[in-house]
């Protein structure tokens, strides 16, 4: 059927009005970029109320401005023109009560759409300046209708219907409260041709829980930028930030990465809830052996502690622990880290900056503040390398990581680093290498038996064992994951390390000076009877903590060590 002339009409005035729209936005950036501010389009941007509070509606509409924004004492100003008295006014007014401003340009439009906000203020709940606040009913709501990944889509259906004006603020409370019910470590906003997908990593997988409609994201995006400090009209290269969610007694840290993509940009929200690092070492993983020997290390006053791994497998988490562990109030620690992930009572942090401050600059820093203990995030270079050595050598308790595959690679990567071999052996207490398994779920685990040539190549892993009393104390069984609303039909819930440990004794002392493979280390390690990452798991597997198959997944077991 032809278009009518009122409809033809009616959609040529839409488009002119969106030219006109888009001709305005385009005049304020090239303002923006003249004045050297930055640039923001008000409509697709979340308004905070609390922001809005701190100028009436009257004043904001007489000087033409607008503040959208409020973390702490930083607060975010939109204006018309820059140089008109009435705004200065009232950013100088701003100022004297202690608020930090970032001025916005925008057009006439965009504060509009900011200034309608002022009729939802007196139905606006006051929140804590400087945090996001989800509330503790809210958060009880979401943990009794999220039981799995497939209760969140109709929550953000439920949000989208009812048509709000804070329904992005919604969307993103159920996003971040559902990640929380279902103890999930990230948030991952991906956007793909039409469409942005939305994942959580639950116990190091990632599981797919909803789509967002384009539109919605951007709003969305603007509000991640908002929260973590991050600038809006930067979109072809990356971004970190971070903001705080308060939860009744305690802070979730969320650490924000943003990256350009090839529909939009991606996002990624990293949860650091500090109860992780509260658990103590026994709940961590360790445990027999392993645990004495690591007691005995964090009790020596100076010497290098090293754990090592690639990314994502707990070595951050473990160092913290240890932090916690020694930490007392005779004790000077300082950690230097990129970036800091947990805040540390007692502990005196810093992070790595890209203008300078280094993790070997931090580090030359921190020794001249006469410290005890020093944790260095991550051993990356020569210099940094050869300064926690020197550091270790002269009275210091020194944490740090390093990106090896296993415990012995860890002397030749030292080496590759420029370290001397003969100064090595004498910093270094313990090498140490971790993984993270998924536990299974207590609820639903089922036994079967151990069969075939699983059992044949668990019994060869068995029979590298050094001390006998390490041995399990059964190998016909093992368990594996059925699923059950407990663990979101996962069979999984929750994660565990298996670890490794090579000290540096006489032995490897010899070894280490002669440039040696790794194949070499564990030989002199042997009679040390320290379990490998391959025999701690499989003992958690015969243990009933995980699977084999989840066991696989994280390490070879192919027996390849020396036996």
């Amino acid at each position: 059927m032809p278009s009518s002339p009122f409809q033809d009409n009616k959609n040529q005035d839409q488009k002119l009005e969106q030219i006109r729209k888009q001709e305005q936005e385009d005049l304020a950036k090239l303002l923006a970029a003249r004045y050297r501010l930055d640039y923001i389009d008000l409509s697709v941007t979340t308004i905070n109320s609390e922001a809005l509070r701190l100028v009436t509606e009257e004043e904001a509409r007489k000087a033409h401005v607008a503040v959208f924004h409020q973390t702490g004492k930083k607060i975010s100003v939109a204006l018309l023109t820059p140089n008109a008295e009435e705004a200065k006014k009232i950013i100088a007014n701003l100022e004297g009560k202690g608020f930090v401003c970032t001025i916005f340009m925008v057009t006439l439009t965009s504060l509009e759409h900011a200034w309608l906000r002022y009729k939802d203020l007196s139905y606006a709940k006051e929140t804590t300046a400087g945090m996001l606040t989800v509330s503790h009913e809210q958060i009880e709501k979401v943990l009794e209708k999220v039981k799995s990944t497939a209760d969140i889509v109709p929550l953000i259906t439920e949000v989208l219907a009812t048509k709000q004006t804070n329904r992005i603020s919604r969307i993103f409370e159920v996003l971040l409260a559902g990640a929380l019910a279902l103890e999930a470590s990230d948030i991952h906003l991906e956007p793909e041709e039409g469409f942005v997908r939305v994942r959580y990593r639950l116990d190091g997988i990632l599981i797919e829980v909803s789509t967002l409609e384009s539109h919605t994201y951007s709003l969305l995006l603007n509000r991640v930028k908002l929260l973590s400090g991050l600038k809006f009209n930067v979109e072809k290269t990356s971004q970190d930030g971070r903001f705080t969610i308060r939860i009744t007694d305690r802070d979730i840290e969320i650490r924000t990465s943003i990256i350009p993509g090839a529909y939009d940009e991606s996002v990624v929200m990293r949860l650091l809830d500090p109860r992780s690092i509260a658990l103590p070492l026994e709940e961590l993983g360790f445990n027999g052996y392993v645990l004495e020997v690591i007691n005995n290390q964090l009790e020596k006053p100076n010497g290098m502690i090293l754990t090592t791994g690639p990314t994502g497998s707990g070595k951050t988490t473990t160092l913290y622990s240890f932090l916690r562990k020694i930490h007392s109030p005779e004790l000077k620690i300082i950690t230097i880290e990129d970036p800091i992930e947990y805040h540390l009572p007692g502990v005196v942090q810093t992070q790595v900056k890209k203008q300078g401050y280094t993790f070997a600059t931090g580090l030359r820093s921190a020794l001249r503040q006469d410290p005890d203990v020093i944790m260095v995030g991550e051993i990356r270079d020569e210099d940094t390398a050869e300064i926690a050595i020197d550091a270790a050598l002269t009275g210091h308790l020194v944490f740090s990581t390093l990106h090896t595959n296993d415990a012995a690679g860890t002397f030749s990567r030292l080496i590759d680093l420029g370290v001397e071999p003969k100064v090595i052996s004498s910093a270094i207490n313990i090498a140490m290498a971790q993984r993270l398994v998924r536990k299974l779920c207590k609820e639903c685990k089922k036994e079967i038996p151990l069969i075939g040539e699983v059992h044949e190549n668990v019994l060869k892993i068995i029979d590298t064992i050094v001390r006998d009393e390490f041995k399990p104390r059964q190998t016909e069984k093992m368990w594996v994951g059925v699923g059950c609303l407990a663990c979101g039909n996962m069979g999984y819930k929750g994660r565990v390390s298996i670890l490794e440990a090579i000290l540096v004794d006489e032995a490897v002392d010899e070894i280490i000076r002669s440039n040696p493979s790794e194949r070499e280390v564990w030989a002199a390690a042997r009679p040390q009877g320290i379990l490998t990452m391959q025999q701690d798991g499989i003992i958690k597997v015969l243990d009933g903590v995980t699977s084999i198959e989840e066991l696989k997944r994280v390490i070879d077991l192919a027996v390849d060590k020396v036996v």
